[in-house]
């Protein structure tokens, strides 16, 4: 295989969006095991009355990530995050304004791999959601695992990561005088074994439970599609009934993460890697849909909303596809 590297002569803001995309890349694939081995290191060590006082602090924190996490904006805001925005590029677009007054599940869509858009646009300030939807906080829902991470918990956190389960979106929804916005991927970890370049597969079709928690707490449902979401990593074909599926399919159901095994280009070469293409993400946030509060909503009623959602992301995706590239005759894919 011809190998494909990178000229020597690279400006230095090339370098430097290079370098933040690669400690973002870590920090979701290497840097939790890093952490779990340091804690327990440590112990053995002279050091161990680190492992010791943090074991305290964590039984003290314990609910924190449950109770709206820990968020820390001057690290939302560090120029990192910019050279971040800059490397692929990543834009949030926004189509209505949303009223601060409300609370709001978002609806991410697709998962992709690694949910470069959903961090960039709504953990980080790089790409304006502040400054485009004032009065607004959002919170991105991560798998509940890696709040389980010593030390790597609270750096997740600083970013206002939250977990994925119920009562941590609860309690962000039922909070009085609105202002939060719940963002959920919602095809979740068995999407990212779609996210294949070129594809449109929303796993949604059977997804009902954030729709459920919208109705409960009175939360306007927003649809987003991330345009390029999928384009920034190759991955291995596994298309559903092959051995490699069944077995991502299994590890996933056991371990809650899946498996997609994807890679892209290098930090020196552009032929194999783990580091993602620069190709564009375009995050568009659609309109609005009002959900009344209802406490225990019937099955007609979430049916209802539920297909309401999907006709209005179906609308969204449409709307936008011509700008981005994509075949007029193309369509989501519900599955």
């Amino acid at each position: 295989m011809k190998i494909d590297f990178a000229p020597v002569q690279v400006p230095m803001h090339r370098r430097l969006q290079t370098a933040s995309v690669l400690q973002w890349v870590y920090s979701f694939l290497g840097l939790a095991p890093t952490c779990i081995f340091l804690y327990f290191y440590l112990l053995f060590t002279r050091f161990w009355l680190v492992s010791v006082l943090y074991s305290i602090w964590w039984f003290y924190d314990f609910d924190t990530p449950g109770r709206g996490g820990r968020r820390v904006p001057f690290l939302c805001g560090l120029s990192v995050w910019d050279y971040m925005r800059d490397y692929f590029p990543i834009k949030l677009v926004k189509t209505v304004d949303l009223d601060p007054r409300h609370n709001y599940v978002l609806g991410f869509h697709p998962h992709g791999v690694l949910v470069a858009g959903a961090f960039t646009n709504f953990c980080t300030y790089a790409t304006g959601f502040r400054t485009m939807f004032p009065g607004l906080t959002s919170y991105l829902l991560m798998l509940p695992l890696w709040f389980r991470a010593p030390f790597f918990r609270d750096y997740i956190m600083c970013a206002g990561l939250v977990p994925s389960d119920k009562d941590s979106a609860s309690y962000l929804l039922r909070q009085k005088g609105g202002g939060n916005a719940v963002v959920i991927a919602v095809g979740g970890a068995p999407e990212a074994l779609d996210a294949h370049p070129g594809t449109y597969n929303v796993l949604l079709a059977n997804k009902k439970g954030f729709i459920k928690m919208a109705m409960e707490h009175g939360a306007h449902l927003v649809p987003v599609f991330s345009f390029g979401e999928n384009e920034v990593f190759d991955q291995v074909q596994n298309p559903r009934g092959t051995w490699l599926r069944w077995v991502q399919e299994n590890l996933q159901s056991v371990m809650g993460v899946s498996l997609p095994l994807f890679h892209a280009r290098g930090v020196f070469q552009y032929s194999f890697g783990l580091m993602p293409y620069r190709k564009p993400i375009t995050t568009v946030v659609g309109r609005p849909i009002q959900v009344e509060r209802t406490p225990k909503p019937t099955a007609e009623q979430l049916n209802d909303l539920h297909q309401l959602y999907m006709d209005e992301l179906s609308n969204l995706f449409d709307e936008h596809k011509a700008d981005y590239g994509i075949d007029e005759d193309t369509h989501l894919n519900f599955v």
